[in-house]
């Protein structure tokens, strides 16, 4: 006795005659088309346990047709296959119905692990029912194996509230991941509210997320509400986690164990109704081990771990990502250009330490700078050049300030020839080398307080106290 009835439609014939028969050594029985009239045509009749089906038919999308199929036959398993390999595709796949997503290419055996786990749901009456949404735009681009079982997630994910712990590099896209997850979630008509945890001082971070009242502390001359309180029926991501000190860790534990939260100076609990996605760049468990953070609130954020590649494990989508890129900064009113081949290979060379923001400025730099309108691989290189020069830590930037300490020194004992200088020389050298020391660090970090702070060996406060009377002024990017 066969396993069940497998409707299998794609218009590549090499695809129907391998899952033809891998299908029927499997023990099911396989019937094959390459056009969705026909495959409507068995369904409506009560044919097939499963649908397998690829996307772009030569007589109609099945995207279009899966409705009337969930319409007539509700509890038939669909899996949609394509080579369209975008979060949306896998996203519509998902809300639209589908038992599962499978890009292409896929791998056999995890196909019919697929087939034979749908058909066995189906009989105990545990497929899912899902509802169609609207089409949306998407930030996410690549088709890379790597991006694509990032979209597989994010799929499943939108159809849940559960607590997700994104974890990436700084620049590979965590909080277009997290916009992606509230805007395809039931929660999307509610509000995203993102919160940098190492972009607030330590003192006012419970005020931040919970709120205060009235006179609960010098300055609060009314009542504010927190992040918590502005994203009730929607969601609240809670950026560079790691950042977040001990006692404001203990009172975020707590609301997320318990449901509700009190206001800085407040005697009411408040019962939160929001969906709780964090992120960071930094090893939660090699923080736990020296004591800071909380091993309990790690595993009450980490219920869903999604982990982002960064660019150079990823790069064949270093071609769209560029594309993607020259037309943001036309739409946004630049000029129309394009990258050679040869200049997309070059850019494949760089290791891209900044993931995708630093690929994002890097294309916003040149169509800028230069008046080309085909950007050449000699261009590309001079750029990269440029950035290697520049990257933290370089032997360049050592150089240049140990450099700059000598000079002052000799300057310095110069000036009173054979006489004893005045004491505080220490203080001296420090005050002349401390600014422009600084401010080198977060050039070469663009702006990244938390990532000049690590180069430096400084604490994040400490630095951004520095900044200010020092009075140094850099070009910030989000971290």
């Amino acid at each position: 006795m066969d396993k069940g009835q497998i409707l299998i439609a794609d218009d590549d014939a090499a695809i129907r005659t391998v899952l033809q028969r891998a299908l029927a050594r499997a023990g099911f029985e396989p019937r094959i088309t390459s056009n969705a009239t026909t495959l409507w045509q068995w369904v409506s009749r009560g044919d097939g346990d499963v649908v397998v089906t690829d996307v772009v038919m030569p007589d109609e999308n099945i995207f279009n047709l899966i409705p009337r199929i969930k319409k007539v036959r509700p509890e038939l398993p669909i899996i949609v296959m394509s080579a369209q390999n975008t979060l949306m595709t896998a996203i519509t796949a998902t809300e639209l119905g589908a038992y599962e997503y499978l890009p292409k290419p896929f791998d056999l055996n995890e196909l019919l692990a697929i087939v034979a786990r749908a058909i066995s749901d189906t009989r105990n009456n545990t497929v899912e029912k899902r509802n169609q949404s609207d089409d949306m735009d998407v930030p996410l681009i690549g088709r890379s194996p790597a991006m694509q079982e990032i979209y597989r997630v994010l799929a499943r994910l939108t159809q849940s509230d559960l607590t997700v712990l994104i974890n990436g590099e700084s620049g590979t896209g965590k909080e277009l991941v997290a916009r992606a997850l509230h805007d395809y979630s039931k929660r999307k008509n509610g509000e995203f509210v993102a919160v940098n945890m190492a972009a607030i001082p330590r003192e006012l971070i419970e005020s931040e997320l919970f709120g205060h009242e009235k006179g609960a502390f010098t300055g609060a001359t009314s009542r504010n509400s927190g992040r918590f309180e502005q994203a009730r029926g929607g969601t609240l991501f809670l950026d560079e986690i790691g950042d977040m000190p001990m006692d404001a860790q203990t009172r975020l534990l707590r609301v997320l164990q318990e449901g509700e939260y009190m206001t800085v100076g407040g005697r009411t609990p408040i019962t939160t109704d929001v969906r709780v996605i964090a992120a960071t760049h930094r090893d939660l468990r090699a923080l736990i081990s020296q004591g800071l953070f909380r091993e309990d609130l790690f595993y009450r954020l980490n219920v869903v771990p999604l982990n982002l590649p960064p660019l150079r494990d990823r790069k064949e989508d270093i071609p769209d990502l560029v594309n993607h890129f020259l037309k943001l900064v036309e739409e946004e009113g630049g000029k129309a250009k394009s990258f050679s081949p040869e200049a997309v290979e070059c850019l494949k060379t760089w290791d891209w330490p900044g993931n995708v923001r630093e690929l994002e400025n890097l294309i916003r730099r040149i169509v800028v700078l230069f008046g080309q309108d085909l950007i050449t691989e000699d261009l590309v290189r001079a750029e990269l050049s440029s950035l290697a020069s520049s990257q933290p830590g370089s032997m360049r930037t050592e150089f240049d300030v140990s450099e700059a300490i000598e000079h002052y020194l000799a300057g310095y004992f110069q000036r009173y020839n054979s006489e004893l200088p005045p004491p505080g020389l220490y203080q001296r050298i420090l005050q002349k080398m401390e600014k422009p020391l600084l401010t080198a660090c977060l050039t070469a970090t663009r702006g990244n307080q938390l990532r000049a702070a690590e180069l430096l060996g400084l604490n994040r406060n400490t630095l951004r106290d520095k900044i200010r009377k020092l009075d140094i002024k850099v070009i910030k990017t989000s971290e």
